[in-house]
């Protein structure tokens, strides 16, 4: 079972954007908490506090004790909005657990042994992670805090599906997933792209259009100039042919 995280919370009456963003200033996050039969309710957290704790992988999927004065209640997160360019969190859902009724949650896959993988040591093969969580459903109890999956023997171009992950006792996955059964984990070859090759032959070919530009315009200079010669000489032997005829006195 993972760990447990307590979150003190205060209630608050008021709802809506505007009062959310009053609270957000005043360094509050505002929440709700729903779920096992019971009304939604409007909670508030000290926004630092929830940010510190969040720093922690295990939170996500954790059981939660939500403190509210000198009352407690279990939850799990279900949603977390965050600012899309800040670190602030904007909004957090909670949902109510009880300890006979099976949650569906987002489980993290930690992979071992990447560096050591007979595909990338002894191959030169890259780690592709094509999944890096699995939803699951169990009783709170069972709650697993992440899944652990050996990669050390995977070798270039195999890869292990959903079917490959080890579930504890009182996990399960929904027919769907297990039909599907998703490939988690590949070693793939390393395509290098050298880009340095691509851009010298562009701006060699940029030069060469520039030197039959420019050969084009010298010719046709060249052209210009041999006809302006050409054009001087044939009036010279225009006036040579027809002479001027002096006046008789």
């Amino acid at each position: 079972m993972s760990d447990e995280f307590n979150l003190i919370a205060e209630m608050r009456e008021d709802e809506g954007k505007g009062a959310s963003r009053r609270l957000r200033r005043q360094g509050k996050v505002p929440a709700i908490i729903y779920g096992a039969g019971r009304e939604p309710r409007s909670l508030m957290f000290d926004h630092n506090k929830v940010l510190r704790e969040l720093e922690n992988e295990s939170f996500y999927s954790s059981i939660l004790n939500i403190k509210v004065g000198d009352k407690s209640r279990a939850a799990i997160v279900k949603d977390i909005q965050r600012h899309p360019s800040k670190k602030r969190i904007l909004h957090i859902d909670l949902q109510r657990i009880v300890e006979d009724e099976k949650i569906r949650m987002q489980i993290p896959i930690h992979f071992l042994g990447e560096e050591d993988a007979v595909g990338v040591k002894l191959e030169g093969g890259m780690v592709s992670r094509l999944m890096t969580e699995l939803e699951i459903e169990c009783l709170p109890k069972d709650l697993p805090e992440y899944f652990e999956v050996d990669i050390s023997e995977l070798e270039m171009d195999q890869m292990l599906n959903v079917s490959d992950i080890k579930l504890p006792e009182g996990v399960e996955i929904s027919d769907a997933i297990k039909e599907q059964d998703q490939a988690i984990v590949s070693i793939h070859e390393v395509k290098e792209i050298i880009e340095e090759e691509i851009i010298d032959e562009e701006v060699e070919g940029e030069v060469e259009g520039e030197g039959a530009v420019e050969g084009e315009g010298e010719a046709g200079t060249e052209g210009e100039g041999q006809s302006k010669t050409e054009d001087q000489s044939d009036k010279e032997t225009s006036k040579d042919d027809n002479p001027k005829q002096e006046k008789s006195e």
